[in-house]
């Protein structure tokens, strides 16, 4: 697929990729690489200037962009709650606007680990870390199995965001989701993914697995961005006190 905005180099320049079931893929990158745009492909938030989308052998595009959509779980880094209406209310506005019937917001609450009791509560009355919680259960209500997470956890403290990565991971392998996640994170791309796909200047230049990034066996691109938490680490060791010495 690619992509051009006007004049500018493409965002996306003839990427090509399959994504089995089941998988959790992170897609990472320099900023203006095409992360963010290759994922808005999936669900038409951006339509491919040529190319196609295909999920479960279907293109996208043959059916209308509302229905496509509610197949298909969104959460992004601004979770975007509606502050006037309840975390129910929030959780069940897809549904609700499909005509469909109201997902169980209690059950959904338990899936991303909080109380039910937060259902009647307003979105201020949530830390920034649950109220991702209540985004990832608003992408779940539909139903959906494949899920596009754009940044999710880049606006959370480091102690929240490690816990929000796990407790996602851990669902994606209960309810056999299929993710495609973009992240800045080096780090959370190795730990949270089953592969990784590295872009820079709209092109896909490296496509493995974490064991093999961290061997550096996926190229020059996807070297460097192993190498910054790679310098952390031994950063943070040299920090750490020798003990006592024989």
């Amino acid at each position: 697929m690619s992509k051009r905005y006007g004049n500018a180099p493409p965002a996306v320049d003839g990427v090509s990729s399959t994504i089995a079931g089941g998988a959790f893929v992170a897609l990472v990158g320099a900023s203006g690489s095409g992360k963010s745009t290759l994922l808005k492909m999936v669900n038409r938030l951006v339509p491919p200037d040529s190319g196609r989308v295909t999920i479960d052998g279907r293109d996208v595009a043959a059916e209308p962009a509302p229905l496509l959509r509610r197949r298909i779980g969104y959460v992004f880094q601004h979770v975007g709650l509606f502050p006037h209406m309840t975390i129910a209310r929030n959780i069940a506005i897809g549904p609700r606007i499909a005509g469909g019937p109201p997902p169980d917001a209690a059950a959904l609450l338990e899936q991303v680990g909080l109380p039910t009791d937060y259902a009647a509560r307003m979105p201020a009355a949530l830390s920034g870390g649950q109220r991702q919680r209540v985004g990832v259960a608003r992408a779940l209500a539909g139903g959906a199995r494949l899920m596009l997470l754009d940044e999710p956890f880049g606006a959370l403290d480091p102690v929240t965001r490690d816990r929000l990565c796990d407790t996602y991971r851990a669902l994606h392998d209960r309810l056999g989701l299929t993710t495609l996640m973009v992240t800045h994170d080096m780090a959370e791309a190795l730990l949270m993914a089953d592969r990784i796909l590295v872009m820079a200047a709209g092109r896909l230049v490296a496509d493995a697995t974490p064991a093999e990034m961290l061997a550096d066996a996926a190229g020059p691109e996807a070297a460097a961005l192993v190498a910054v938490p790679r310098r952390q680490t031994e950063r943070l060791q040299a920090l750490a006190p020798l003990g006592d010495q024989p």
